[in-house]
């Protein structure tokens, strides 16, 4: 099968055939039909975050049940699927809590080394699936606790952004957040992340959504999937303009772009009792200085850490795949093209300058 191999840090994505094995145990083997350009690969593919090369990366999919393995109870082919990087054991006390993306032993989930790979290459070594999903290919291995079945009625490329982008940034709003009616809210950074927490909080009822990029186009864009109010970041105070826009500080401020800066921003754009999430990738052993008593104490803020939209993929998926269907949560105007993979490295490009908000690879 043809993949997106990345041999080494900051070398580019390289297609190349792959050798990949049947599936065993509780693995389900996917036709993959579409896969979500999610700027974390991008992150994981240029800065050293300790995996090992060679890799497939990719963690958005959608595609369709090929085979299963002898143990699944679940699958079954034919169906439609969606797949996410959330590994979960199901036995251990955060699963058994239903608080599935806080399980911290769901490598347990992957191949052992005493069992033979999942991907090959021409020479037969060993490609790693990152995540357990290996989106950038023709096919997958899935364990089945890492997928979720769909209906037939989404298509493809809105079905991918389901795994990631949506369960992380309507999750964030929902679940994390707990946004109520009523509330403000600011979003910095509003790519394909951004944009689903922007969905998730006008879903709750927020009264105030306030946008904030660089990018005038993506802000215009911002406003489909419900914000009431766009600050570009690069112009003036947007700091002073947040405050004013929500009368004295938004009641959760979401970073989803992984900057110490923007985090600082997100920080004082804040009411007195409000909080911020952090969404946004940052890189190993980033830091930031804080005004303890002038941003976190005094004002009595709090500062809280997001992991996939705090989401439990076998409840919240099936739940915005509904919204879709019911027109209430905009996954169309995510898509901002499909691509071959051949052209992952141009796509990221794009993603860099600002002008899309999600990619999606749909052809080999």
């Amino acid at each position: 099968m043809k993949a997106a191999v990345i041999r080494g840090l900051g070398e580019g994505f390289a297609v190349e055939e792959l050798s990949i094995a049947d599936p065993i145990g509780r693995e389900v083997l996917v036709e993959i039909r579409a896969a979500g350009l999610c700027h974390s690969d991008l992150h994981f593919a240029t800065v050293d975050f300790g995996i090992p090369f060679p890799a497939v990366l990719g963690h958005e999919l959608a595609g369709v049940v090929a085979a299963v393995g002898p143990e699944v109870r679940d699958f079954a082919p034919g169906q439609h699927v969606v797949a996410s990087l959330v590994q979960f054991c199901g036995h251990c006390t955060a699963c058994l809590s239903g608080e599935t993306f806080r399980c911290r032993s769901g490598m347990e989930l992957m191949r052992g080394p005493e069992q033979p790979p999942r991907l090959t290459d021409a020479e037969g070594r060993p490609v790693l699936p990152m995540f357990g999903t290996a989106a950038f290919a023709e096919r997958a291995l899935v364990h089945e606790n890492q997928l979720v079945a769909i209906s037939d009625r989404i298509p493809f490329p809105q079905a991918s952004v389901l795994g990631c982008a949506t369960i992380t940034g309507v999750g964030a709003a929902i679940n994390a957040a707990r946004v109520r009616p009523g509330d403000t809210a600011v979003v910095i950074g509003v790519g394909g992340i951004g944009l689903n927490v922007i969905s998730g909080a006008a879903l709750a009822g927020a009264e105030r959504i306030v946008a904030v990029d660089l990018s005038d186009e993506k802000l215009e864009l911002a406003k489909r999937f419900g914000a009431t109010h766009a600050v570009n970041g690069g112009t003036g105070d947007p700091i002073a303009e947040v405050q004013e826009i929500t009368g004295g500080g938004a009641d959760h401020a979401f970073e989803a772009i992984g900057l110490p800066a923007t985090t600082t921003q997100a920080l004082r754009m804040t009411r007195v009792g409000g909080q911020v999430l952090l969404i946004g990738l940052q890189r190993p052993g980033s830091s930031m200085e804080i005004a303890m008593m002038d941003d976190v104490i005094t004002p009595q803020r709090t500062v809280k850490g997001v992991f996939m939209g705090s989401a439990n993929i076998k409840r919240d998926i099936p739940k915005y795949a509904e919204l879709y269907l019911q027109g209430r949560l905009d996954l169309d105007d995510l898509i901002s093209q499909e691509i071959s993979g051949n052209e992952i490295d141009d796509a990221y490009e794009r993603m860099k300058g600002g002008q899309v908000a999600r990619t999606v690879v749909t052809r080999w």
